[in-house]
């Protein structure tokens, strides 16, 4: 146990906080009726931020849109619960969506619950381990490849919904992917590609203009209003996949049968290492907005919670999502209340207004999915990476092939023991300086 330095916000000075103890029990003293407002407010505004993200991660995934509102209800209540970062926002994330579309894909709906209850126990044993400050192991040049990698592959699989295309049987592969869409292409319907155009514009534009406004929720909004205001001939959440629920499904135990956990292994552990490294990256990007600093066993410990229990409602992955964290810092959010107040708002609007979710245009959400790749891939620090070490430069470059051309096991994995083996070889590292992105 260790007092922690004071910060910035509100002179609140969490004591006797340990390694595993939740952020939200040691700052439960110091929280006032002004703390209670400020994290009200920046939950809604992350809610509506976080609702049509939610929506499209899990449509790009391969599952249900509603299986992402459950995942930012339950896993973003628990990593607020009992995470270790005070602004930390939880819930499903672009990085799991090639991951996830996989093993969806190979094994079924099942597959990927029993998947993510194994890689919510991984995550308990690293947190029991005190694995938190791990991550500091990970070559930045690993990240950079695979997240490239993941936000081009994010990009090509939404171009069929921002044109409007008409085509069965899409394959998984990138390289597969590309030609299919191309003979696809006389399928393409103007309106589809207008409503995602004007999607990206607004998003971009009040991002500008009123950055502390959920922009990604009335700009997703005012695009879908046009489809039933003009006719369009668009499809939308009711359209493909019906009305979604207005209550959380009942609770059930995944397939933990041998044989299916031992298929599973390999997923599980990549879906781990991704929600592990996320989460991580994610407050160490909080605790620079802030100034303070998290516990990072305690925040696996949340994430091990989180990815246990959100499959047992059928929900996906879930971890710490960095541009829902940079909002709910922009947005005066104070302490772990905003991100429980967020997945509460979430589940309100999914009781009152599931008819008006389902009304959401799919070039809408396809749009809002293509700007996330963009800013996932950081284009603007491409020069930054061409002028740094040539041994980073290969690697990230390396990590980016393998993601595009195998897969997350082989790149990450090849990644990871080239870079250390690099790090070893230069023994004089600089500590690591991340930075926002939108995931």
């Amino acid at each position: 146990m260790r007092p922690c330095q004071s910060v910035r916000l509100g002179a609140m000075v969490s004591v006797n906080e340990g390694p595993m103890t939740p952020k939200l029990l040691t700052l439960l003293p110091q929280i006032k009726r002004t703390t209670i407002i400020a994290d009200s407010l920046a939950g809604i505004t992350v809610a509506m931020v976080a609702l049509p993200l939610s929506l499209a991660i899990a449509i790009a995934s391969g599952a249900d849109p509603a299986t992402g509102l459950t995942t930012a209800i339950v896993a973003g209540f628990l990593i607020s619960l009992l995470g270790g970062s005070r602004v930390q926002i939880g819930g499903p994330t672009g990085a799991f969506i090639v991951v996830v579309f996989d093993v969806i894909a190979n094994h079924g709906m099942s597959g990927l619950i029993t998947a993510t209850f194994m890689a919510g126990l991984i995550l308990l044993i690293a947190a029991f381990a005190r694995a938190g400050s791990l991550i500091r192991l990970i070559p930045e040049a690993v990240i950079n490849g695979f997240t490239i990698g993941i936000a081009a592959i994010i990009a090509t699989s939404q171009i069929k919904d921002a044109l409007g295309l008409s085509i069965d049987g899409i394959p998984a592969a990138f390289f597969e992917k590309i030609p299919a869409l191309w003979a696809g292409r006389e399928t393409m319907v103007p309106a589809a590609v207008f409503i995602a155009l004007a999607t990206m514009v607004l998003i971009v534009l009040l991002r500008r203009a009123a950055p502390r406004w959920p922009g990604l929720i009335v700009a997703v909004g005012l695009t879908s209003a046009m489809v039933p205001l003009f006719g369009l001939p668009v499809d939308t959440i009711g359209s493909r996949f019906g009305t979604l629920p207005a209550t959380l499904p009942m609770p059930h135990l995944p397939d933990l049968s041998v044989a299916h956990l031992i298929e599973l292994l390999p997923s599980a552990l990549i879906i781990a290492f991704l929600a592990g490294i996320e989460s991580l990256l994610s407050a160490m990007v909080a605790d620079r907005m802030i100034q303070d600093r998290h516990e990072p066993d305690a925040e696996l410990f949340a994430q091990g919670v989180a990815n246990l229990v959100s499959p047992l409602f059928g929900g996906l992955p879930a971890t710490g999502a960095i541009a829902r964290t940079a909002t709910n810092v922009r947005a005066g959010g104070q302490t772990p209340l905003a991100g429980m107040i967020h997945a509460v708002v979430i589940l309100i609007v999914m009781a009152v207004a599931a008819p008006l979710a389902s009304a959401l245009a799919m070039p809408a959400l396809a749009g809002l999915l293509i700007l996330t790749a963009w800013n996932m891939a950081e284009p603007h620090k491409w020069p930054e990476y061409m002028r740094g070490r040539r041994s980073d430069l290969f690697l990230t470059v390396l990590t980016f092939g393998l993601t595009l051309f195998t897969d997350l096991t082989i790149a990450i994995g090849t990644g990871v023991a080239i870079g250390l083996a690099l790090r070893l070889q230069r023994r004089n590292v600089p500590p690591p300086d991340w930075d926002p992105r939108d995931r």
